[in-house]
């Protein structure tokens, strides 16, 4: 079994009800129906049936169709109905403290579908609720940030916001696609494992770790997002390591995963692919060191 100090070095169709319209053409100033065929003595029980002149029906008014459908001329078509509106997606991005951004997308008519988020780089996967509605906070990479948001039947939207206080926050994130057993850790000034100041998705300390995307969702798309002030009042070093942890799904497949490093509001990638080890190794960990730089914090 491999332990927590193994260490890698690598790089319409609308559907249109059939309407039946009648065009009938009146004669003088009444409609005449003459009927034949029977007279009053083939059937003695029956009174005598008036004459064809005496027949006569005016003012006809048809209440089997709407008006709309009344006005309609011989031969024309009903237009189609414009649902467009009432599924329009929507997204909107508002700046909040530490340089993050709440974000809201709702598409009424698309409850429960799978939703793709992309920002500056970094993209992770989540699902609409019953009511077509999602909302997460967001760390943000740029000083205008772009959200673009697309569900899986193909609708898409974009909301920016402004945020303030980028240059004030150092941020790494570590993103992948599938169950690949990753996650971001940040032992801070000379923290251990597992004490005060080992910071991951599950503890924060003086920065703090969010999880982006859903794990249930088919071929997740998953963003872990590491930020802490420029301005802490501690100084020394944080290490930052990537790790994975072997598992049924990832053990003897070659897995991959991308870094992103804000520093001083500058923005860079790395990528990584590496080999898992083989299924005898479930449940250890692979420490990967260099994948992002360690942080230097100066105190202030």
């Amino acid at each position: 079994m491999l332990s927590k100090q193994v260490m890698l070095t690598s790089a319409m169709t609308l559907a249109c009800a059939l309407g039946i319209g009648f065009y009938m053409q009146a004669s003088g100033p009444g409609l005449v129906i003459g009927m034949a065929g029977r007279t009053a003595a083939a059937d003695p029980e029956l009174p005598g049936e008036p004459e064809a002149a005496q027949l006569q029906i005016e003012k006809i008014t048809l209440t089997s169709a709407p008006p709309a459908a009344i006005a309609l001329k011989a031969g024309s078509e009903p237009a189609e109905p414009d649902y467009r509106a009432s599924c329009q997606m929507t997204v909107k991005a508002e700046a909040a403290p530490m340089a993050m951004v709440n974000l809201f997308v709702e598409a009424s008519c698309k409850p429960n579908e799978r939703l793709t988020v992309h920002h500056s780089g970094m993209t992770f996967t989540a699902a609409l609720d019953h009511s077509g509605r999602f909302s997460t906070l967001v760390p943000a990479l740029t000083r205008t940030a772009v959200f673009i948001a697309e569900t899986s039947g193909g609708s898409g939207a974009v909301a920016v916001a402004e945020v303030d206080g980028l240059e004030t926050v150092e941020r790494i994130v570590l993103q992948w696609t599938g169950n690949s057993g990753f996650e971001i850790h940040a032992r801070e000034f000379g923290a251990a494992y597992g004490s005060a100041g080992h910071v991951w998705h599950g503890a924060a300390g003086a920065g703090q770790v969010v999880r982006l995307g859903d794990d249930s969702q088919l071929a997740p798309r998953i963003a872990e997002v590491y930020s802490l002030p420029s301005d802490t009042s501690e100084s020394g070093t944080v290490s930052l390591t990537a790790e994975a942890e072997v598992t049924d799904v990832n053990c003897g497949r070659d897995v991959s995963a991308q870094a992103l490093q804000l520093r001083s509001g500058q923005l860079t990638s790395r990528d990584l692919v590496m080999a898992m080890p083989d299924c005898d190794a479930t449940g250890s960990f692979l420490v990967l060191n260099n994948l992002v730089e360690d942080l230097k914090i100066a105190s202030n």
